[in-house]
């Protein structure tokens, strides 16, 4: 089986946001992957050590970037 590429389409500080999101993708069957730098003792919420990147397959980055504009429109 082929390896599929994954591709970042999201990025928050919020660790809370990231659930959200990745909980609404997975609702659409959109397999999600959360990346961070953060180290769990450390709360750190400084730069780039505080990012949390959300990444999906290629193949679902259309979509995915839609479901995420229409949920954050509606707010």
């Amino acid at each position: 089986m082929k390896d599929e590429a994954w591709t970042v389409i999201y990025v928050t500080c919020d660790s809370l946001e990231a659930e959200m999101i990745k909980d609404l993708l997975e609702s659409g069957e959109i397999p999600v992957v959360l990346r961070s730098s953060k180290v769990s003792p450390y709360p750190v919420n400084v730069g780039k050590i505080g990012e949390i990147k959300i990444l999906v397959n290629d193949k679902d980055k259309d979509i995915a970037e839609k479901l995420i504009k229409e949920e954050t429109d509606g707010d």
